[in-house]
């Protein structure tokens, strides 16, 4: 298979996403929710392949696109499955997902508030035992002598990009109130020293109550 022909397939998957998917983490047919779908890089697969692929986005441009993309991949996918709207606010019931997935989503979020909203939500979807699956910027592997918070809690990365990024006492508090087990160790990869992303692959405990 060529270079051409992998990325035919796969589109431009999130490489860690991929690795999760071969683990078997992702059985087939599973209802995906992409929380921050953007234009749907990390659905091409998945539409391909016989899931029932859902998505949420603000940006009205990205949502169209991906409409037109799912229907070219697959003739007739229901277009109000991608809807414009933020993470925060999804009108999804609960426990509608096998699983959930935000990439490079969350470090967007306005404060810590808002952070907190967009895992609180992402939760409240996923089933008792779905898969969340996450990656985002951290604390974890970088000098505090070359990051600055600033009042609204995000942080001057040495990158100049202004990221809310998750800390690892963030983390802990998130895993009290939401219950989850660890399907995969936590990975935190440092970019040049520019900024550090980590890779959360998360499994929502099955004695969970709807947060």
């Amino acid at each position: 298979m060529t270079p051409q022909e992998l990325n035919q397939e796969l589109g431009n998957i999130d490489i860690y996403l991929l690795d999760a998917i071969l683990k078997g983490y992702f059985p087939a047919g599973s209802r995906v929710l992409d929380a921050g779908c953007g234009e749907g890089r990390n659905l091409h697969w998945l539409l391909k392949n016989g899931y029932e692929a859902w998505g949420v986005d603000k940006n009205p441009s990205a949502i169209r696109m991906l409409r037109y993309v799912a229907n070219s991949l697959q003739k007739g996918y229901p277009a109000e499955r991608f809807d414009e709207t933020g993470v925060e606010e999804m009108h999804y019931p609960p426990a509608a997902f096998d699983a959930v997935i935000s990439s490079a989503v969350l470090h967007f979020a306005e404060n810590e508030a808002h952070f907190r909203q967009m895992w609180a939500e992402m939760y409240r979807v996923l089933k008792p035992g779905g898969v969340l699956f996450i990656r985002t910027a951290t604390l974890l592997g970088m000098n505090p002598d070359e990051v600055q918070k600033t009042a609204d809690g995000k942080y001057l990365l040495p990158d100049g990009s202004y990221r809310f990024v998750l800390s690892a006492t963030l983390l802990a508090d998130l895993l009290r109130q939401y219950p989850v087990q660890w399907l995969e160790p936590l990975k935190s990869v440092l970019v040049a020293n520019q900024r550090s992303m980590g890779v959360l692959v998360l499994k929502k405990s099955t004695a969970a109550t709807e947060a």
